[in-house]
């Protein structure tokens, strides 16, 4: 009987060994081509539109060092600095979303305070800080007692973005529907940019966040599952480029937009772009 159940443990293992393996190795091999043609897109859009999407690229470039470490996680080798530099690149990923839905929520629910503050260098100041807080959260994990102790202190700090997420999406939407100078279109991608980076955080970052927080608890660390759905994150933030994009025309076409924005197909999407990230001048 004991050695059944130690029969069926070692399968249970190599199974997951295996899922982990596949995974990692398919997410590298579509995640990395696909991160590096995002930033090499954005570059072009920078060109054509002089606007500096500076969140998502920093974004993109925190997605880049996790998909880097994949082959390093999957060889074995330099275990405990993958972990960290995983850890960082995760940190800073949520980081910068926040960023990124901040943003968003800023040019509809306060469009001219936005528009006369918008500087690139604080853009830039604020990316800094945010590149500074996996530092912290790192410190954090060699000071604590335990690493089930710090297990939980990092879930409880990566858990905090939710809460804001979640505030700047419901923002968003209650500004756009009472506003009546910003094209349906325009009004699609940023509800689509919002909604794709709260969905990527619930489904594929707060799994591995409750398992952080169960590991910690339980001192079981055998749970993995909330480590497989993060490894899918980075193939998600490219799809910001397509609402970073004025051609985007019909982005997010669904009924359930059409009823909430109403009937106002007849705006014109000319130099739209343009018109969000300066602070929507049908506002002034």
């Amino acid at each position: 009987m004991e050695a059944s159940l130690c029969n069926i443990s070692d399968n249970i293992t190599s199974n997951r060994s295996l899922i982990e393996t596949v995974v990692q190795w398919t997410t590298f091999s579509i995640g990395f081509p696909l991160i590096c043609l995002s930033i090499y897109a954005m570059y072009f859009l920078i060109r054509a539109d002089h606007i500096a999407p500076v969140y998502v690229i920093n974004l993109l470039i925190a997605d880049l060092i996790q998909i880097c470490m994949r082959p390093f996680i999957l060889s074995g080798t330099w275990q405990f600095i993958v972990m960290l530099i995983e850890f960082f690149g995760v940190s800073a990923s949520i980081g910068f979303m926040v960023c990124v839905a901040l943003e968003r929520y800023l040019v509809i629910a306060f469009p001219l305070w936005y528009r006369f503050r918008r500087n690139i260098k604080y853009s830039l100041i604020m990316s800094s800080i945010i590149w500074l807080f996996p530092f912290i959260q790192i410190s954090m994990f060699y000071l604590a007692p335990t690493i089930e102790i710090s297990l939980i202190l990092f879930a409880v700090n990566l858990l905090i973005p939710f809460p804001l997420l979640v505030f700047f999406l419901v923002g968003t939407l209650k500004a756009l529907s009472v506003s009546i100078s910003v094209p349906a279109v325009e009004k699609r991608r940023i509800i689509g940019t919002l909604a794709l980076v709260l969905g990527n955080y619930t489904v594929l970052f707060l799994p591995l966040i409750i398992q952080y927080l169960i590991s910690g608890v339980t001192c079981q660390h055998n749970v993995e599952i909330g480590t497989i759905f993060e490894r899918f994150s980075p193939l998600v933030d490219p799809l910001l480029y397509v609402f970073m994009r004025k051609g985007a025309k019909d982005t997010l076409a669904f009924p359930c937009f059409d009823k909430l924005m109403g009937d106002e197909e007849q705006s014109q999407v000319t130099n739209t772009m343009t018109m969000t990230d300066s602070g929507v001048e049908g506002s002034r």
